[in-house]
């Protein structure tokens, strides 16, 4: 589990092809500290478990389902991604809830300058417009942010210079495909409210 909290922003060592999906390398640079085999991280919001350590780079298999799921696959050497390791017991929720599933991708509209801030505007896939709740939360590649305007199925976050300085969300640009994760809470309120089947 995470809080969409990006610890750092780190690049693709390496990719290649491996038995349907895709072996990646990635260097945790100082967030190597603390991590072992078979830990869960956060890359660009998607769960991905630490198979192997060689120094600070990790090496993690990209399932045919993650594949399917996400814009994994795009990845290009060198490419840099938002890194979340998982939280430990007692540690501080510092955004929502995350848990690294990708409910869908998302395509930026627009990422609009304001001073040092900005504002982003994403579509959601039409399944998730039920979770775009005002001042609400949503995870956009793995970054923890607050839905300031909904409209349908399109919302904008303002993005605060700190946010702009730590995550990749800095250099979208239009037509962009993004990761989305709706609040956790949300959706099991949700599910919850349903009717029971008979």
């Amino acid at each position: 589990m995470f809080t969409g909290i990006v610890e750092g922003v780190r690049p693709v060592r390496s990719l290649r092809h491996r038995g349907g999906g895709i072996e990646l390398h990635l260097d945790l640079g100082p967030l190597r500290r603390g991590v072992r085999g078979g830990d869960s991280i956060s890359l660009a919001g998607v769960c991905l478990t630490v198979e192997a350590l060689r120094g600070r780079v990790a090496r993690f298999h990209v399932s045919p389902e993650t594949l399917r799921r996400t814009r994994l696959g795009r990845l290009r050497l060198g490419d840099r991604v938002n890194v979340e390791r998982s939280l430990r017991l007692g540690d501080r929720l510092g955004g929502h809830l995350v848990y690294g599933h990708v409910d869908g991708l998302g395509r930026v509209r627009a990422l609009t300058r304001q001073g040092a801030g900005a504002t982003l505007r994403v579509e959601a896939p039409a399944r998730l417009a039920r979770y775009l709740v005002p001042k609400g939360s949503i995870a956009v590649d793995g970054v923890s942010l607050t839905l300031a305007r909904v409209r349908g199925r399109v919302f904008d976050a303002a993005l605060i210079p700190e946010t702009l300085r730590r995550t990749t969300l800095s250099g979208l640009r239009a037509a962009d495909p993004v990761h989305l994760e709706a609040d956790a809470v949300g959706k099991w309120i949700l599910s919850l409210a349903k009717p029971a089947r008979r």
